[in-house]
């Protein structure tokens, strides 16, 4: 049988490509990351209780008054709000919105395994506020071609390629719950930048940001649950209301559709392949503003 030279002159350039990618996305992925540091927006009602900055890849100062938060059953999520410098570093409003909803979302479900999340204007035994403090926007170039490198790769070797280290984004935010009387119970500032072997690029400048948005809810949730700084990774198997929201099912409370509803295994697919979360995301009810 004949090849088309078609295919075969397009097969010769994707190999000619991986060869040249090759050898760079493998020197270089196990070190790539982009760098966020911490930054305080002086929207927290108090800085003094804050723990030292400690972590690497991901840097925190924490407080958290585990005596405080054990009385607390109804928890109320204000919409994420964006600090100035941050929020002049991404040009579309609606992209800024879809980070905050992401954020708000992952908060939202994962808080519902311990309290019950009432809207905002209810009363609550615990309001939680989160401000994005800083954002580094993604190459969207970069993560372009870091797609067909690692698309690529995997059709080619028995293990895709890296992300490649370059055009990476981030994310710095910082949040606190506040009780019934306005008292810190705790607070955390946050930052983490996007890295190669656990970021999958996305074609988009918010495209590190929307996925690092779940990184951060995971931590405060974590701290917010258990009533104390977390240790470690987190190991536990996640509830059954946490798996249906994941895959766009109905939230366990009605509150957390504010925040729209996960992409689910459709949103995987599409960020696997690189596109952008805004293909896949769905809108909430109510947009949030700023």
């Amino acid at each position: 049988m004949r090849s088309n030279p078609f295919t075969s002159s397009f097969s010769k350039r994707i190999s000619k490509f991986l060869s040249l990618a090759l050898p760079l996305a493998l020197a270089a992925a196990a070190a790539g990351c982009s760098t966020v540091p911490l930054k305080q927006a002086g929207t927290l009602s108090s800085y003094s209780n804050l723990g030292p900055p400690k972590g690497k890849l991901q840097k925190s100062r924490i407080y958290v008054d585990g005596a405080g938060l054990a009385p607390a059953k109804t928890v109320a999520i204000a919409p994420t709000t964006f600090a100035f410098s941050a929020a002049t570093r991404i040009k579309s409003p609606a992209d800024r919105v879809m980070v905050s909803n992401a954020l708000d979302r992952a908060l939202c479900i994962s808080l519902s395994d311990r309290y019950r999340i009432v809207a905002p204007g209810e009363p609550a035994d615990l309001t939680i506020r989160s401000v994005v403090t800083d954002i580094v926007p993604t190459n969207k170039a970069m993560a372009g071609v870091s797609t067909v490198v690692t698309v690529g790769s995997g059709f080619a070797l028995p293990v895709g390629v890296p992300r490649l280290p370059a055009g990476l984004g981030g994310l710095a935010v910082e949040a606190e719950a506040v009780d019934r009387g306005g008292v810190q119970r705790a607070a955390i500032v946050w930052s983490r930048g996007a890295n190669s072997l656990q970021n999958e690029p996305r074609v988009s400048e918010v495209g590190d940001a929307y996925s690092l948005a779940s990184k951060f809810s995971s931590e405060f949730s974590r701290m917010l649950i258990a009533r104390k700084e977390p240790k470690g990774l987190d190991l536990s198997l996640p509830s059954g209301q946490r798996m249906k929201s994941w895959l766009g099912g109905k939230p366990k409370y009605a509150a957390c559709d504010a925040f729209g509803r996960s992409p689910g295994l459709m949103g995987a697919v599409a960020a696997k392949y690189g596109a952008p979360p805004q293909w896949t995301e769905k809108k909430p009810k109510p947009a949030a503003t700023y």
